[in-house]
């Protein structure tokens, strides 16, 4: 059965599949709008990570069926709440006992499950856990007898409400299927087999480390960090992908980095100590592609190119946030990071910074991202804006009537008239004319308006203003729907009353607005290179293909192996099938067929620290 008749069968599932959310729709573009606003205002009002300081807290141990494992398998995804036919197609692989995969021979499930950040879209809310994360994650793993971990940290759309919805479903120790919650906080620290350690922080909303955060890692961490051992850390946002823009952005999990992993404060000497451990992988989602930054190392040819040989002492720092949101681009990721940067305003920091270098495979590639970025400004994709978001279409429409209604208001004062529809009615072939010399203009205008006074302030041309295209491109399809209109009126029987007119004025704005009002905007929205407007590019594609998670081997010899994991389809037809707990009988959704898996690139090798 499909997505739409799986949804009547949601009392029997015990949660109601949801559909992709379409970011460009007016509803949520208000509704986001608000909570970003409110979250950015009420941030440290409603910041409970100083609360958390009185819950209990200690130091979690994976796995939990064989604390004394000599290796496990970790499973890492991250952006997963959004629609269920992606969502659930993730979970579904996530949650089989063996992995088929392309290229690889079958993985295990993993006895330790990381939540990245995300866990629900398009704002965190109780029902929103239950029908977008915790129903298809139950439904892929009712049960299972080695009772894998499962830990969480929040990312922005998680913080939405202030972080209650989160730690009511992550930090109750309560069970979501066969996964097991353990963490009583939004941060964790969990110690695993041979000398590596997983961490998992809590950014809120990209501010400071908080100060009962910073005394659980002191705590729980820091003390038992021998020589030699290797810390795996999992941030909600790749704050080192923008570090050139943004030069401070990386500094708290460089602070963590220098104050937490490598040195401690010994209360006894009152003084700080190297511990000997080493970060060895930087995990985070955020964006939902997956990219790899890899170390530079001392002994590699100065000048070499982009891509550096696979070598196991390299740090690796890579983003993987394919767990069902929509697709992100990766044609405009930096080929090579220094960290710290150099205008970074942090008092201590690295010197010489890290080079790291991107690698070779991202998911998509930089060409398929291309192509992928131009298909909503494409009429004839299944992704152009307008199809993807009907509820777009309909505002554009309804912006373009407002628009047409103030342009020949306008018109009909500029003709000495009081009556629009009179003037309109009465237009000759010189105002069509002057009408769409007034579109050209108004269409042109941003454009020279960018280029003069690049001229006159940086002697040298420059790109317009955004939303000074936007709003022009808009003005530009008003004076062309009025055209058509006057156009109309020259063929229309003089009998026919002003509502008639007036009726066929709104409709061809309406159209037109639904139309080429939207595809101007899709062409602004592509035009533009960087910040949000950008990331519509993707967003408002809804991209539900394209979704992957990580698949992490600790070995007994401690070496770290990443598989890098994509699904290039997700499930579309689904069976039910019934299950029996403690809880009573229900039903749950299973793909049919189970989506293919493939490696994204070969295995990634990480030595332990002073190994290699």
């Amino acid at each position: 059965m499909d997505f739409h008749e799986l949804r009547r069968h949601a009392e029997a599932l015990r949660f109601t599949p949801q559909e992709q959310v379409r970011w460009l729709a007016p509803k949520e573009l208000a509704r986001t709008a608000v909570k970003v606003l409110l979250a950015a205002v009420f941030a440290d009002y409603s910041d409970k990570r100083e609360i958390q300081g009185a819950l209990k807290a200690g130091l979690l141990r994976a796995p939990l069926a064989d604390p004394g494992a000599e290796e496990i398998w970790i499973d890492f995804v991250a952006d997963l709440g959004d629609g269920f036919e992606a969502t659930a197609s993730v979970a579904s692989v996530l949650g089989a006992d063996r992995l088929a995969v392309d290229g690889a021979d079958p993985l295990p499930r993993g006895a330790l499950l990381v939540l990245g950040g995300d866990q629900v879209y398009p704002v965190a809310s109780a029902t929103g856990y239950e029908d977008r994360m915790k129903g298809p994650y139950r439904a892929a793993l009712p049960s299972a007898p080695d009772e894998p971990l499962m830990v969480a940290l929040p990312g922005n759309h998680d913080w939405y409400d202030g972080l209650t919805a989160f730690l009511r479903m992550f930090a109750q120790e309560s069970a979501i299927g066969g996964w097991q919650t353990r963490q009583t906080r939004s941060y964790f620290a969990v110690e695993l087999p041979q000398h590596w350690w997983l961490v998992g922080l809590d950014s809120q909303l990209g501010t400071y480390f908080d100060d009962p955060q910073r005394r659980y890692f002191e705590t729980h961490l820091s003390p038992r960090l021998r020589p030699g051992d290797s810390v795996i850390v999992c941030s909600a946002e790749p704050t080192w992908v923008r570090s050139d823009e943004r030069p401070d952005a990386f500094n708290s999990l460089h602070w963590f980095d220098r104050n937490i992993v490598r040195s401690r404060f010994d209360r006894t000497t009152r003084k700080r100590e190297e511990t000997g451990a080493s970060i060895r992988l930087w995990l985070t989602g955020d964006k939902h592609h997956y990219a790899r930054y890899a170390e530079r190392l001392p002994d590699d040819r100065a000048g070499a190119g982009d891509a550096l040989p696979p070598d196991p002492r390299r740090r690796q720092m890579v983003t993987c946030g394919l767990g069902g949101a929509y697709l992100s681009s990766t044609h405009r990721l930096p080929k090579a990071l220094l960290l710290p940067p150099a205008a970074s305003r942090m008092q201590k920091k690295d010197q010489p910074p890290t080079a790291l270098a991107l690698a070779q495979h991202t998911y998509p590639d930089a060409a398929e991202s291309r192509s992928l970025a131009r298909a909503i400004a494409e009429p004839w994709s299944r992704y152009w804006l307008p199809r993807r978001n009907p509820g777009f279409a309909v505002l554009a429409g309804a912006v373009q009537m407002v628009l047409v209604l103030i342009m020949s208001g306008a018109f009909a004062l500029a003709e000495g008239r009081h009556n629009p529809v009179g003037a309109l009615r009465s237009a000759g072939v010189d105002d069509v004319l002057g009408l769409l010399c007034t579109s050209a203009v108004l269409f042109v205008l941003p454009f020279v308006i960018g280029w003069w006074s690049g001229l006159l302030r940086e002697r040298r041309p420059r790109a317009p203003s955004g939303p000074v295209v936007a709003v022009l491109f808009q003005a530009a399809v008003a004076a062309a729907s009025l055209t058509v209109t006057v156009a109309i009126a020259r063929s229309v029987p003089s009998s026919w009353n002003g509502f008639a007119f007036l009726a066929i004025l709104l409709v061809v704005a309406a159209v037109m607005g639904a139309s080429l009002g939207s595809q101007l905007f899709a062409l602004w929205v592509l035009w533009t290179n960087r910040g949000l407007v950008a990331d519509w590019q993707m967003s408002g594609q809804s991209i539900d293909d394209h979704k992957g998670f990580l698949r992490m081997h600790l070995a007994q010899d401690g070496t770290l192996t990443l598989y890098p994991l994509a699904l290039d389809g997700t499930c579309r037809n689904w069976k039910i099938d019934e299950v029996a707990d403690a809880e009573g009988v229900w039903k749950r959704p299973v793909p049919e067929p189970a989506p293919t898996v493939r490696l994204i690139e070969e295995p990634v090798v990480i030595a332990r620290h002073g190994q290699g």
